[in-house]
Parts: C-alpha cells; sequence; structure tokens
C-alpha cells in the first residue's frame, strides 16, 4: 500500500487556497474513462465506491482515509489498484484525477468540497452539504468560479418514486397542498450510543487530521464512531446536525422540491434531551416547524419510541385539499379525500394511486454525475439545490438551540434581528484550516 504517513501530512502538502481559478486538467471524451478518488472510506464512502466501481466509465484511481482499517477496506475493494493516501490534499495534488467522491464527515464537506474545486476536481460530495449555511453558500460560489460540476448525494432525485410524486404534484391533481410532514423515528430508550470515557486514540486514526478544522478535543469513540452501526459522529454539534441534518436533508429536498420552493420565512422548534442516558450532544425528541409562504411543513425526531405517522417509520406525506400522498423509498399511495374531487384520470402519465420500487436512485445519481462531468450540465442535485436543502435542516437546529423563533432572509442568508441565531451560521476553523475565498 502507498500510504502516507501521518507524521508528515501538514508539511507535505502542495494543495493551498488561492483563490485562483483552475481549468480542467483535461479534456474528455464522452465514452472516456474517467479517474476517481474516494474522501472518507468508511461505511458510506464504501458504499459510494462499489457504486462508482461497478460503472465501466469510471476507474477508482485512488482511496482515503484517516483511519487505516478503513482504507485497507476500501483499497480491497479495488483488488489493491487503488493508491492509499492518508491525507487528502495528497490527491488534490494528482493531476490525473477527474473526479473526488467526498463521505467524510460532516464537517469535511465543505473544505475538502472548495479545495477540490480550486484542485480543478469535480465532486460528488454526501448530504449535509455543509456544517453551516456559510461554508454552504461558499461551496456554491467556489463551484461557479472554478466552473466545476458539484453533485450532491441526495440520490432521492434520481429515484422514479420520488421524480413520480413530483409530476403528480405538479400536474396540480391534488388541490392545493398547505401542509405537509416529514418525520423518522427510533428507539434506543434508554442508552442511545453509550456514555464512553475519553481515552487515547487508536494507533491506526489520525485523530488531529479527523478532527481538521473542527476544535481540538480529546478522542472519544462515539465522536469517532466506528462500529456495526451507522458512525456516531452525526450526534456531536461539532462535526453534525444530528437526525435533523442526516435524514432530514433527504425529506425536505424532496418537498422543496415538490412545492417549488426555495426557503421558509420562518422556522420554530421544540424539543430536548429528554430521556437518554449517552454523551450525544443533540435531542432525542426534535419537532420544527417551518413556516412558508402557502403552505406549512412539520420535521419531526424522537429516537425513544419508533411508531411513526401511520406506522411508517419515515416518511413524507403531502395533504391537499383533493387527496393526501405518502412517499417513501419503497413507493408512493394516493389517498383521496371523500366527496370525488379527486379525479384519478388525470393522473399524469397514467400512474396509479399506488406505486412501488425498490430503486432507491444511487445508480441513477452517479449516472447522472459522471454524464455531467462530461457534458458540463449542471447535475440534478447541483450544489445550489443541495445547499438550500441544507440549510432549511440548519436553521432547524439553530432555532432549536437558541429556543427562538427565527425569521428568515433567504436572499441574504439571514436570520432578522437575532445576532445569537446569526453567530450559528458560521464558524471558526481551526488553524491552519481556511476555506478559499469566494
Amino acid at each position: 500500500m502507498s500510504e502516507m504517513n501521518r507524521r508528515t501530512f501538514v508539511k507535505s502538502s502542495a494543495i493551498a487556497a488561492t483563490g485562483l481559478t483552475v481549468m480542467p486538467s483535461r479534456v474528455l471524451g464522452a465514452n472516456e474513462r474517467l479517474n476517481v478518488a474516494v474522501i472518507g472510506c468508511g461505511r458510506m464512502g464504501q458504499h459510494n465506491l462499489s457504486v462508482y466501481s461497478s460503472r465501466k466509465d469510471v476507474n477508482i484511481a485512488a482511496v482515503c482515509d484517516v483511519y487505516e482499517p478503513h482504507l485497507r477496506q476500501a483499497v480491497g475493494m479495488t483488488d489493491g489498484r487503488a493508491a492509499t493516501y492518508i491525507d487528502f490534499r495528497h490527491i488534490l495534488d494528482r493531476k490525473d484525477i477527474d473526479a473526488v467522491i467526498i463521505a467524510a464527515p460532516d464537517h469535511w464537506h465543505a473544505l475538502q468540497t472548495t479545495l477540490a474545486c480550486e484542485a480543478g476536481k469535480d465532486v460528488f460530495v454526501e448530504k449535509p452539504a455543509s456544517l453551516t449555511v456559510a461554508e454552504g453558500r461558499r461551496m456554491v460560489q467556489v463551484a461557479r468560479r472554478t466552473g466545476r460540476i458539484v453533485q450532491v448525494g441526495t440520490m432521492q432525485r434520481s429515484s422514479p418514486v420520488f421524480q413520480n410524486v413530483i409530476k403528480i404534484i405538479e400536474g396540480g391533481i391534488m388541490g392545493p397542498i398547505s401542509f405537509v410532514r416529514t418525520w423518522i423515528v427510533g428507539n434506543e430508550y434508554p442508552d442511545g450510543i453509550g456514555n464512553p470515557a475519553d481515552e487515547p486514540a487508536p494507533a491506526d486514526l489520525d485523530w488531529d487530521l479527523w478532527l481538521g478544522p473542527a476544535p481540538m478535543v480529546a478522542y472519544n469513540i462515539n465522536r469517532f464512531g466506528i462500529g456495526d452501526r451507522w458512525s456516531t459522529f452525526r450526534y456531536f454539534w461539532d462535526y453534525a446536525g444530528g437526525m435533523m441534518t442526516d435524514w432530514g436533508v433527504h425529506l425536505i429536498d424532496i418537498v422543496l422540491w415538490a412545492m417549488q420552493a426555495k426557503a421558509p420565512n420562518s422556522v420554530m422548534a421544540t424539543g430536548g434531551k429528554f430521556y437518554l442516558r449517552d454523551n450525544r450532544d443533540t435531542p432525542d425528541t426534535l419537532h420544527i416547524n417551518y413556516q412558508f409562504d402557502k403552505f406549512v411543513l412539520t420535521f419531526s425526531n424522537q429516537v425513544i419510541n419508533d411508531r411513526g405517522i401511520d406506522g411508517q417509520g419515515y416518511g413524507i406525506e403531502f395533504y391537499g385539499a383533493n387527496a393526501s400522498l405518502f412517499v417513501d423509498r419503497g413507493g408512493y399511495r394516493i389517498m383521496p379525500q371523500e366527496g370525488g374531487r379527486f379525479d384519478r384520470k388525470a393522473l399524469p402519465d397514467g400512474l396509479p394511486l399506488k406505486f412501488n420500487s425498490n430503486d432507491s436512485g444511487n445508480d441513477a445519481h452517479a449516472a447522472n454525475f459522471i454524464d455531467c462531468i462530461k457534458t458540463r450540465q449542471l447535475p440534478i442535485s447541483d450544489i445550489e439545490i443541495g445547499h438550500r436543502s441544507t440549510s432549511i435542516c440548519l436553521l432547524g437546529n439553530i432555532a432549536y438551540r437558541i429556543a427562538a423563533r427565527l425569521e428568515w432572509d433567504a436572499e441574504k442568508e439571514v436570520v432578522l434581528n437575532n445576532d445569537q441565531a446569526n453567530a450559528l451560521l458560521s464558524y471558526d476553523y481551526r488553524a491552519p484550516w481556511k476555506l478559499p475565498e469566494a
């Protein structure tokens, strides 16, 4: 394995946030095989590696992770062909890399994406797009300035289930929709993720580089989050936003698309960490209320009872004057209101009242990204779209954290008359890390 010595990673990088536009390193033919690197090779990164390595027009040229066991697993998935790195900046130094897949923890998304754009790479970045609203806007600005393709991992936009729902709602057959609910539930009572003590970092993990721009703190296995579960870093404010950003982005992204909405006018939140006895920062019960011009959207999460709305563990439900529509990744179903106002013959493209599918959209989402690298057209989950969906979830967390109703100026991306809320729209990176200029 061509692994870099982690003790020299800071000194050895040639990549810096220069603010200069970097042109594509080569012109790509329509049928040319792309060299792609994966940054972050945990559970999500290995999933992405599997999806992209199955494509004949993609060569996984490099993999990168600060945790050596994940790095070994990832290179094993390429039969040892990919080069391996601990410091992602060495990948950005390589002129032969066309695109990167970023599946590092959330607090890395903005920095790695913008540096990759500066280095002339196109980017697939997992959701949520960023840790803060200001980071997300900078990602959009840098992507536009450098002319890079940046696709966000909200793959439901590429799923036939959700694409059919968009056709139905945009067709108007539901009637006016004044209320939309989104939710995801579980039951982790009483111990949640546990409450382990801080300890020295494992020898095969570069903890300082894992933290990166986040504050320096002692290693805690829950902050890192490895194990037979989705990584638990997502429950700490320094790195993520809990289930609000982990799943809320997926759900709310579809609502914005269907309702042709950009942003709410106001946000309110209730909830708390009431019963779980673990060391997470994020709440065990959360309810967010978003006020848009002509509809109300709610997001609910509870992790001490796993019965969701109508017994569904997660989903989206649109409430129209003529019908209601429930959708999750397995399919949708339409429930007409009594009184005969719903005209099922008017369903677009002959779609049924109920539709089931096991297609999550992952393969089509990857195909869209690769196609857009070649055509230079904006992808279906362009960074501007991903930023907006992420921002709304971040606002929900801010409303919860400061226990205040937020009035949102979507054009300026500021909270009106609330300095405490605006202070949480960004944060100061730990030296020497710095975002590229807009």
